[in-house]
């Protein structure tokens, strides 16, 4: 009798280890009879598919898979029971389960077998595979806007070569002319290859490579203060409205890619809102922890100012909203947009540091959410240079011109020229080291920033510094890649650069700036 009291204590202390372990498992754990007919679930499984634990029992477990794997199970088992031939049993596979609500989600799903009274049972251990998947799909989808910013950066920057030297020789010939016609057609080349350079502006933005100016700002002031403006652009069938939060968190960024990107999202709610609907504009403060962080595009965890643009229109499927962030991507209709609006809102948030995201499905409208990191310190502003007036000329200084790209080097060399300097050229920052080493005087640097050869603009500027701390050194570039990834931080004072292209007019005004420093 002490035996059978021993090994009743011994199988009960075994069940109450097995129930221990079922119910304290991370991973779903189900196990089912011959016939397919549910046995035993645990605490996990009944929360990984949205019913009560005494839901399952009994019921076949085909009913927790979505189609094909519903219809198949049963003649699954009828197959291996007849046959024995293995599909996942002892093996283990990716597969899909359905929840209460109908949702669909990846699951692994490994099988084990036993047998208990002369029957044959199987255990399935399920782990959900959901976030590990939105992980993959979100690495892909950073890896694959990366990629695009690197080609469309390429592109601009020697677009904007291309740019500088039409426009300067535009200008040149402008001031030769003799009729009205020839006036007005040049006019009108002037001003396509402005838009032109407005284009590469935008095209740099979504690449993270355009100079940003950023200021310490108040995003609630910012929404504000276009208010007015954004009643007359949307017209009378939207309805604007704000939630902005007291005592934001200040932000450093750049005031007018700020702007242009609450216009931007207002005018894209606009036109998904053919018949009229709402426009909502919210501001934030957001505490990202590490969970937060890691569903959020590899986003740092820390506190950002989150700016929010909601409407209540058409609302983009899931195929439109994974390339609504590519540059020229665009459901408008042709001649509507240039698909640049939210590439570059995205570049601009993630050059500042933050993230834009989306939020979207057919009829339910669509969100549109910036992260901007919050801003602690008060940062230096460096004013820009006052471009109005007539244009400043210079009175036979010397500047040393570094451009390695033999066009905008002759038309650099030109325009200077042409404003009153003397000029010194050099096609790479090895060259302009070797003519500063042969002792004639030069009282500015002005070099362009990406060259090949193995130095840039900041590191000839660092090199220039050190060897003659007393000269000004003027930076520009269509593709300040160099910028967005230091910071300017390379070399010693405030950093001066003038984005190309640029007008006469804003080369003299940042020549004149430059020497006065």
């Amino acid at each position: 009798m002490s035996d059978d009291k021993e090994l009743n204590a011994s199988l009960l202390g075994q069940a109450r280890k097995l129930q221990s372990i079922l119910e304290s498992a991370v991973d779903g754990i189900i196990t089912i009879d011959d016939h397919g007919a549910i046995t035993t679930v645990n605490p996990a499984a009944a929360r990984l598919f949205g019913y009560d634990q005494e839901e399952f029992l009994g019921r076949n477990v085909h009913f927790l898979m979505p189609a094909p794997y519903h219809a198949e199970h049963d003649g699954y088992l009828h197959n291996y029971r007849s046959s024995g031939r293995r599909r996942i049993i002892g093996i283990g596979r990716e597969v899909s389960g359905r929840r209460r609500d109908g949702t669909v989600f990846p699951m692994h799903l490994a099988v084990s077998e036993f047998e208990m009274d002369g029957r044959t049972f199987f255990t399935g251990i399920i782990h959900d595979l959901s976030a590990h998947k939105a992980t993959e799909i979100a690495l892909r989808q950073a890896q694959k806007m990366e990629a695009m910013g690197q080609l469309t950066g390429g592109i601009a920057h020697d677009f904007n070569n291309l740019l500088t030297v039409i426009i300067g020789n535009l200008e040149m010939l402008e001031g030769k002319l003799t009729t009205p016609l020839q006036r007005e057609l040049t006019t009108e080349a002037l001003d396509a290859a402005d838009l032109g350079a407005r284009l590469t502006a935008r095209l740099l933005a979504f690449a993270r490579r355009s100079h940003l100016e950023p200021e310490s700002i108040n995003l609630n002031s910012f929404v504000l203060g276009l208010t007015d403006m954004l009643h007359r652009t949307l017209g009378e069938t939207v309805y604007l409205s704000s939630a902005l939060t007291p005592s934001l968190w200040p932000v450093r960024v750049d005031p007018s890619q700020v702007e242009s990107a609450i216009v931007n999202l207002a005018v894209n709610a606009r036109d998904a809102m053919p018949n009229g609907g709402r426009l909502v504009i919210e501001t934030s403060n957001v505490a990202v922890s590490d969970d937060m962080a890691s569903r959020l595009d590899t986003l740092h965890a820390g506190d950002y100012v989150k700016l929010t643009v909601s409407d209540t229109g058409e609302g983009m499927s899931s195929a439109v909203r994974e390339r609504a962030f590519e540059p020229f991507f665009t459901t408008k209709e042709m001649g509507r947009g240039t698909g640049l609006g939210l590439s570059m809102i995205y570049g601009f948030a993630k050059q500042s540091g933050g993230l834009a995201t989306i939020d979207s499905a057919p009829g339910k409208g669509t969100i549109v959410a910036i992260y901007l990191p919050r801003h602690r310190v008060e940062p230096t502003l460096v004013v820009d240079a006052d471009l109005g007036g007539s244009t400043l000329v210079g009175a036979g200084q010397t500047i040393l011109a570094v451009e390695d790209d033999e066009r905008v080097r002759k038309l650099t060399v030109t325009r200077l020229t042409q404003l009153g300097y003397t000029v010194l050229a050099a096609g790479s920052g090895a060259e302009a080291i070797d003519i500063l080493a042969g002792g004639r005087p030069v009282d500015l640097l002005f070099s362009d920033v990406v060259m090949p050869g193995g130095m840039s603009g900041f590191e000839l500027r660092a090199k220039v510094q050190a060897l003659y701390p007393n000269m000004p050194v003027l930076l520009t570039s269509g593709y300040a890649e160099e910028l967005s990834r230091e910071g300017g931080a390379v070399g010693d004072g405030p950093l001066k650069i003038l984005n190309k292209p640029y007008r006469l007019a804003e080369l003299a005004a940042a020549i004149d700036d430059a020497l006065k420093s």
